[in-house]
């Protein structure tokens, strides 16, 4: 019944047709996260091992980050293709991201409207058919899905959002596509950085080689999946690919190349400092001490929200240079005078609330926590 639905939702409006590239077309999807920038930085790479990823993308919505906002904070770069140039670009230089197609799946826009006065929200099949509606209309062979678990995420443990991802896989094959799924920790933000034109600034810093830890982790096992679905190669052999993509340079000249060819201004990619920052900078202390027990990435997410980093509604305007920086790691001794994070915002009104969240978001323990997993599962 869900596949059903999921495929009467997918032809209710346009679809891409991806099928000149095969398997070869691949695309990624996540779930919603805070600070998960994954797409630009596994596009690039999947893209220099000779994927197609013509890929569409979403804006952001109250705590969830959106790649087309981040896209937008580059100056010049297009969000919006003609189909025909969109399509002839993935076939020069293997990728292309924009904006989701207003006329693609008109079915589910009308039906998450009447989700939340259904009292219909949480219903895994209504979900799994969303996602998964879109993703069927966007065309690609090969999809990965990044499904979040945990306080920043829709899915609050791992077993929902395994079961999620089951509905979601069951959806992909029924339609004759390669998929998998990747179950990652959301329980605090991805990497260091929330907000638009330090996420792009971020995921350069990867791209370049000169980032390590859960950020650079994700988007290697995310890349991976992609690589083997698409080009059929085995799991090892993939993720040695996208290392040596990373370490060679190659997935970060893929990068300029694609932010070129979409009319951006490389300039700003090759120096990341002359991005968009908003002129306000606050340096918020712990206030206590202890262990870094955790960030609660639901609470940070709200934080960026109000500093302008996210919209409370479909519509509303944002600002590019908004966000946060945190300057602290789990497991790490922190008094009360340290820098728990760096905030950027252009209203000042915005930053006393911004900080007092902060500063419930940081759980300490007395003892060092022990290591918890990013990865929780895969699903294939």
């Amino acid at each position: 019944e869900t596949s059903t639905l999921t495929d009467a939702m997918a032809r209710s409006g346009d679809m891409l047709d991806l099928s000149e590239f095969g398997t070869r077309s691949a695309d990624k999807h996540s779930t919603g996260g805070v600070g998960d920038k994954t797409t630009l930085i596994v596009a690039p790479i999947a893209a220099s091992l000779g994927c197609a990823v013509a890929k569409m993308s979403g804006r952001g919505l109250g705590n969830t980050g959106g790649t087309v906002d981040k896209l937008e904070s580059i100056p010049g770069y297009r969000t919006v293709m003609p189909r025909e140039e969109f399509l002839e670009q993935v076939r020069r230089i293997g990728i292309a991201v924009v904006g989701q197609s207003g006329d693609m799946t008109p079915a589910d826009k009308r039906l998450y409207a009447l989700r939340d006065v259904t009292a219909t929200v949480d219903s895994t099949p209504l979900i799994a058919s969303s996602v998964m509606s879109k993703k069927l209309a966007a065309g690609a062979g090969s999809i990965v899905l990044d499904v979040k678990a945990g306080r920043g995420a829709f899915m609050k443990d791992s077993s929902s959002a395994v079961e999620l991802a089951r509905d979601m896989i069951e959806i992909g094959k029924s339609a004759g596509r390669n998929i998998s799924a990747v179950i990652s920790n959301m329980n605090r933000p991805l990497g260091r950085c929330i907000g638009n034109a330090i996420e792009v600034a971020e995921a350069v810093s990867v791209l370049r080689g000169n980032s390590n830890g859960e950020l650079l982790e994700l988007s290697v096992t995310l890349a991976s999946e992609m690589t083997s679905l698409a080009l059929g190669c085995k799991a090892d052999e993939a993720r040695w690919r996208v290392i040596n993509s990373i370490s060679s340079g190659t997935a970060y000249e893929k990068m300029l190349e694609w932010i070129t060819a979409q009319g951006g201004d490389v300039r700003y990619i090759e120096d990341t400092s002359l991005l968009p920052r908003s002129p306000i900078i606050r340096e918020v202390r712990c206030g206590k001490s202890g262990y870094v027990a955790d960030i609660d990435a639901g609470k940070v997410g709200r934080a960026a929200m109000i500093l302008g980093a996210g919209r409370n509604f479909a519509g509303d305007d944002i600002d590019h240079g908004a966000g946060i920086i945190i300057r602290v790691s789990r497991g790490e001794r922190v008094t009360d005078s340290d820098v728990l994070c760096t905030v950027y915002t252009s209203d000042y009104a915005s930053v006393y609330e911004a900080e007092r969240i902060l500063h419930s978001a940081l759980l300490l323990s007395e003892t060092e926590p022990m290591h918890e997993k990013l990865i929780l599962d895969t699903v294939r």
